[in-house]
């Protein structure tokens, strides 16, 4: 549509000449598109972008639909007619237009008032049940193309698995990392996952590349690779997050938004490949070497060029050194080519991702690169996204920060906080993570029906306050907090998150039970809050080496139940939050574990080998 008619001059002139003219970045201003969407999905049935609204000057729609082209096709209206006639009815008989608005917003009101039955307690095998009617035996993922990542579908079925020992849980998540990093939607040359599969092989992608999905999708192989301990999947987010640190982070530490499909005009030209410029770069047997490993032929697979990709192939152990070499050569001639346009904005919301994403990985892989640009990034946005009177904000980009930070923002920084205090054991990122939680019900918190509102009260009033707990390419904020208050709960005394989060939970429950497939983030905190949580303090010693080995030992196994503290002289400030954490002493200044379960602790654990037995 932008250039179709929002460049042509016969449509920009129709425009000019009736309308006021306001073109949107949802990724901005989440709050817009949602209310907006909704009226779209209430007027059409459905919705997607680009997105259309006509509204009267009192910001309230009459008309709305997704992409209409610019003429009449067949009985189908294009943008031209519609807007001359939605003009000509305004000036002659508005009062139709504006009696159409009120019974819309009258109809939406309604439909927010149906009753509320409460979780159906078999909602977590109806849940289950329905990922495995919709997954995808061959390829992995779940329904037909185009095919989502939505990583959070995968940390559910994690979980799924770690209470049930459902096997096929295991295996779905295990079938669609596999097919995801054969196919053309990761990048092999340079490393990231793509939008998504545009077909049912995983083979070629929308091009573009978002910091949310190379985060979730990060946690997800990374928790995989916990529970299996194949290495395929350590390897796979180490790349990912290669890519992220060399492409997506500002020198200042914060993670860009997003890389365009496209480049010189035309999507994929920057990733896609001959043969001959294969052979060019590698040699004729090297090339052809790499060609038949990743599909590459003169007829192509996109567009008469090549995607690379390894379905249905595998690399033998004998030439991973080979393709490792190969790549590097093809990397560093790519990097010659026109790169698509960066996406620099900062967002804090996806940069919350991005940060657990990169603490998870620290300290799951033990490496330090990933906690301290973990750290970096929130050190970024504590000095440049603080408004006044300590108040989020949104969006950063060329030394300006604007908006205030919406429910996404507080929630995904929190979980960021969260993981980075259980990678560093700095309690200064617990007690950031607090304060947020509190600043988060202070603006967003529906005082009368329980939940979180998507946009504070203290932001520009719309014609609807929207609740979100829908989780679809992104968690929700809703879910998102609902983790966080159970997790803070347990790393402190919080405990009176349990009415809220309960309250919560009943206000959507019957979007949940209508189809908890699509609320699998939720859900995952659904089931944090249904089984045993264990608390491990790590009482540190005097031997540095021995307390070193008991965090490594507590952080490699998956239990995704648990959270973990470290106490020592060096962090006493944590009895601020958890005076308890005192009488967890160092057993004859020996590095001491406690496992503790509803409130009830083990024996103290001063022998390493015992507790690796035991965890």
């Amino acid at each position: 549509m932008a250039h179709e008619s929002f460049e042509d001059s016969d449509v920009a002139k129709i425009l000019n000449d009736n309308f006021v003219s306001i073109k949107v970045d949802r990724e901005e201003r989440p709050d817009v598109d949602s209310v907006y969407m909704k009226i779209c999905q209430s007027i059409t049935g459905s919705g997607g972008w680009p997105l259309t609204v006509i509204m009267t000057p009192e910001q309230k729609p009459f008309f709305a639909g997704t992409y209409f082209p610019k003429d009449d096709i067949g009985e189908a209206l294009g943008l031209t007619s519609i807007l001359k006639r939605i003009s000509t009815t305004w000036d002659l008989n508005r009062a139709q237009l504006l009696q159409a608005s009120s019974s819309l917003m009258d109809s939406i009101a309604e439909s927010n008032k149906a009753p509320l039955k409460g979780i159906e307690k078999d909602i977590l095998e109806k849940a289950f049940s329905e990922f495995k009617r919709n997954f995808d035996q061959v390829y992995g993922g779940f329904g037909a193309a185009p095919k989502f990542p939505t990583p959070h579908n995968l940390l559910f079925l994690l979980r799924y698995f770690y209470i049930t020992r459902e096997n096929s849980a295991l295996e779905m998540v295990k079938k669609t990392l596999d097919c995801m990093q054969k196919g053309g939607i990761y990048d092999h040359i340079g490393f990231g996952f793509s939008r998504y599969s545009t077909d049912r092989k995983w083979l070629i992608p929308h091009f573009e590349k978002m910091l949310y999905d190379n985060a979730l999708l990060a946690i997800a192989y990374v928790e995989t690779f916990q529970v299996t301990g194949n290495k395929k999947y350590s390897e796979t987010a180490e790349n990912m997050l290669t890519y992220i640190l060399r492409d997506m982070t500002s020198k200042e530490g914060g993670f860009y938004s997003a890389e365009d499909a496209d480049s010189e005009g035309e999507e994929g030209k920057f990733y896609t490949w001959t043969t001959e410029e294969i052979k060019e770069i590698l040699g004729e047997e090297n090339g052809n070497k790499f060609c038949n490993y990743f599909n590459i032929s003169p007829s192509g697979n996109f567009n008469g060029k090549n995607i690379p990709n390894l379905i249905g192939s595998s690399i033998l152990t004998e030439d991973m050194n080979f393709i490792k070499s190969s790549r590097k050569k093809l990397f560093k001639a790519r990097e010659t080519r026109v790169h698509p346009h960066k996406d620099d904005k900062i967002l804090t919301s996806w940069n919350g991702l991005m940060i657990a994403a990169m603490s998870i990985a620290g300290r799951v892989l033990n490496n330090k690169k990933y906690t301290m640009a973990a750290k970096s990034a929130a050190d970024f946005i504590f000095k440049n996204l603080i408004g006044e009177k300590g108040r989020l904000l949104a969006s950063y980009r060329d030394g300006s920060s604007s908006l205030p930070g919406y429910l996404d923002d507080y929630a995904f920084l929190i979980w960021g906080l969260i993981e980075l205090y259980e990678s560093t054991y700095n309690v200064e990122y617990l007690e950031k993570a607090l304060d947020l939680n509190e600043d988060l019900f202070e603006f967003f918190w529906d005082e009368k029906e329980g939940g979180f509102f998507l946009y504070g009260k203290d932001s520009q009033q719309l014609i609807m306050r929207p609740k979100e707990i829908y989780d679809g390419a992104i968690p929700s904020g809703n879910s998102a907090a609902v983790l966080n208050m159970l997790r803070l709960s347990h790393l402190t005394t919080s405990y009176e998150f349990k009415g809220k989060i309960q309250q919560l939970f009943e206000n959507f429950s019957d979007e949940i039970n209508g189809f908890p497939m699509a609320y699998s983030f939720l859900l995952c905190g659904l089931l944090f809050s249904k089984y045993p949580t264990r608390q491990i303090i790590i009482s540190a010693g005097d031997n540095s080496e021995d307390t070193k080995k008991a965090v490594a030992l507590v952080n490699k196994k998956y239990n995704p139940f648990s959270i973990s503290l470290l106490y020592s002289h060096l962090n006493e400030d944590l009895v601020k939050f958890l005076p308890s954490i005192s009488s967890y002493i160092a057993i004859r200044g020996k590095t001491t574990v406690y496992i503790c379960e509803n409130f009830t602790c083990q024996k103290p654990i001063t022998d390493m080998n015992l507790l690796q037995t035991l965890l």
